[in-house]
């Protein structure tokens, strides 16, 4: 989930705090790289026996590390909604052993998920919001138009409707609003209304149609920093995973499932995510939500979070060795007791 526009057709983004990164949090497929390990394991504080949670596995390469941080008995487990990645991550940990645990869910499900498999109060829990390079270049899940193929974009491809079935039967109004809200598109009108003259003569079914018709539909720009269709894939990528209300119940799972002095990490990739994540630590940290016209607190809300700093983003080295952790945004809280 998780920060700043990137091209799905180039390399690395530009950093804007524009939207989100296709490609954010995802670990390269040469190499495999987590995003801004070093400061995800700083934050979480990892030792020896602790029970930590990644919530989002990609590519495994953050669940390796706490891994190995936590030896000789700490324990991870370790959730994706893509049957895939959680193949991949039985093999890259298989070394562990039983101290991996991983199920194939999405994360939203984290409070019921947890405790069923022995982690009902943990000592750190990790969001990386990402996609990972395996998706992106998956030509039969259209999440990348560098990769093409059908626009499908769904997590778990066993579930809930593709992004193709959006496009096929939301009216230009419905498809407006989407792109604006979760692409933040400033041309989401014009773009909704060449999809629906497009698709009257053919069905809207592959990513290499979808960013050609967005590029024909907009201004052409004096300088290009992202491809023009970043917002409209990012938008549906969002609408079909339901990405953001995911995010929203994994983050009140946190305060279920941390122990007092646990911590939560997470890495965003672009504003709608972070500022998600940003208002939800405030408001756990501020406690008392009593109006401002009553004299005392008669609510009996106390702080639950304790903030760890203002959030990081990666170092110049790690953007030149990854180009991929541009966007990246982490943030970090400390569970309090009640």
């Amino acid at each position: 989930m998780n920060g700043n526009f990137r091209d799905p057709l180039g390399p690395a983004s530009d950093g804007e705090s524009v939207e989100g990164s296709p490609e954010g949090g995802a670990e390269r497929e040469v190499g495999h790289l987590p995003v801004m390990v070093d400061e995800v394991l700083e934050t979480l504080a990892a030792n020896a026996d602790s029970l930590q949670i990644d919530a989002t596995l990609g590519g495994a390469g953050h669940a390796e590390r706490i891994l190995e941080a936590s030896a000789p008995d700490g324990r991870l487990l370790g959730l994706d909604a893509d049957g895939a990645a959680i193949a991949r991550a039985h093999r890259r940990l298989a070394r562990f052993g039983d101290r991996a645990v991983l199920r194939q869910t999405n994360f939203r499900e984290l409070a019921q998920v947890a405790p069923e498999a022995g982690f009902g109060a943990v000592d750190g829990l990790l969001m990386d919001l990402g996609l990972s390079s395996y998706q992106l270049g998956d030509v039969g899940r259209g999440f990348g138009f560098r990769a093409g193929g059908r626009l499908d974009m769904r997590f778990d491809t066993s579930r809930g409707r593709p992004a193709s079935d959006l496009l096929a039967t939301l009216d230009a109004v419905e498809l407006t609003a989407l792109f604006r809200k979760y692409g933040e598109e400033p041309f989401a009108g014009r773009i909704s209304r060449a999809i629906v003259v497009a698709r009257s003569k053919a069905p809207i079914e592959t990513a290499e149609q979808l960013a050609a018709l967005v590029e024909r539909s907009v201004p052409a720009p004096r300088a290009r920093r992202i491809h023009p269709a970043t917002r409209v894939f990012q938008a549906l990528r969002i609408a079909v995973n339901d990405e953001l209300g995911a995010l929203e119940a994994g983050l009140a799972a946190s305060l279920v499932l941390l122990r007092p002095g646990g911590r939560l990490v997470v890495l965003s990739y672009h504003s709608l995510e972070d500022r998600i994540v940003k208002r939800f630590i405030a408001a756990e940290q501020r406690g008392c939500v009593c109006p401002p016209r009553v004299p005392i607190c008669v609510c009996g809300r106390r702080p639950r979070l304790r903030s760890l700093g203002r959030s990081r983003t990666p170092r110049a080295a790690e953007i030149q060795s990854n180009p991929r952790s541009r966007s990246a945004r982490l943030r970090g809280a400390e569970r309090v007791a009640a």
